[in-house]
């Protein structure tokens, strides 16, 4: 049977299953029969809300590990959440397509993909609102298997249109009525917010690059200076900080979002280094 008629044999059955449990069950088992694919999680980010898992596959210890940090602050720095919030982009995309060059040698990677043994990504962001409610479908192979390849990745993105309408019907009502507080954006200001209390303009702002991937050389070309005042940011910024390795940055900045109250403003460091003294004082 071709890519086409077993993806619309498929699509015929989901719309039975709008709206109940047995949905993205069906979803999911329609991608595995249109491609080779170790394990697709389904993200729901509700309007205002911290996100949630509504589907996954891996393992119960990795799901413990990477997943937990990921839903208490680490996607912020995710690729595809930065996509659809600061760029508000929907569609499907491969992870290549999302993030910047060096990214495959950050410490958000390391924690989140290769410690869960992920090879490749790539996945739908579809908006389900007229709020700033959406879903993330993401496709992913492990690390025995070969990255997606251009004809996989074009036939996922060809039955976009139909996977966006599915879903939108599906989550017509549940993702709705968000809370008044937004927690989202109270993290999303705490990461722009570390570390300023501080570290200089450029040093903050080479900070969040770091954090978000970015390799000296693509800093250097987004802030439009040498690799080596990148370098200099980084030394000084890590000095203040305390820290010598990315890694260290990053366990930092966990660390850090994972403090925050809901009323605090500002940098989420001098919270949680405060807090941190009260409960090493004697």
């Amino acid at each position: 049977m071709s890519f086409l008629a077993l993806f619309s044999q498929h699509s015929a059955r989901l719309s039975s299953y709008l709206g109940t449990e047995a949905f993205l069950p069906e979803m999911v088992s329609m991608f595995k029969a249109l491609v080779d694919v170790d394990n697709i999680t389904i993200l729901a980010y509700p309007s205002k809300t911290m996100p949630r898992v509504e589907y996954n596959e891996l393992p119960n210890g990795l799901m413990q590990t990477s997943i937990d940090k990921f839903l208490n602050g680490t996607f912020l720095l995710d690729p595809y959440y930065m996509a659809a919030t600061k760029a508000q982009k929907q569609g499907f995309f491969a992870l290549s397509e999302l993030s910047p060059e060096g990214f495959k040698m950050s410490e958000y990677y390391h924690a989140y993909y290769k410690n869960s043994g992920l090879k490749d990504e790539c996945g739908y962001l579809i908006w389900v609102g007229s709020d700033d409610a959406f879903v993330n479908i993401s496709l992913s192979r492990m690390d025995q298997k070969a990255a997606f390849d251009t004809e996989t990745l074009t036939l996922l993105n060809d039955i976009c249109p139909m996977v966006d309408w599915l879903m939108k019907q599906h989550w017509t009502k549940e993702i709705h009525s968000p809370p008044s507080f937004n927690l989202r954006q109270r993290l999303e200001v705490a990461l722009d917010g570390f570390g300023t209390s501080l570290l200089t303009d450029r040093e903050s702002q080479t900070v969040g690059m770091i954090l978000h991937g970015y390799s000296n050389k693509a800093i250097s070309e987004r802030l439009h200076i040498s690799v080596e005042t990148v370098k200099l940011h980084r030394k000084n910024a890590y000095a203040k900080l305390d820290v010598t390795t990315a890694g260290e940055l990053f366990n930092l900045f966990l660390d850090s979002v994972m403090s925050i109250q809901d009323d605090m403003e500002g940098d989420p460091l001098s919270y949680y280094m405060n807090a941190k003294t009260v409960v090493q004082a004697p």
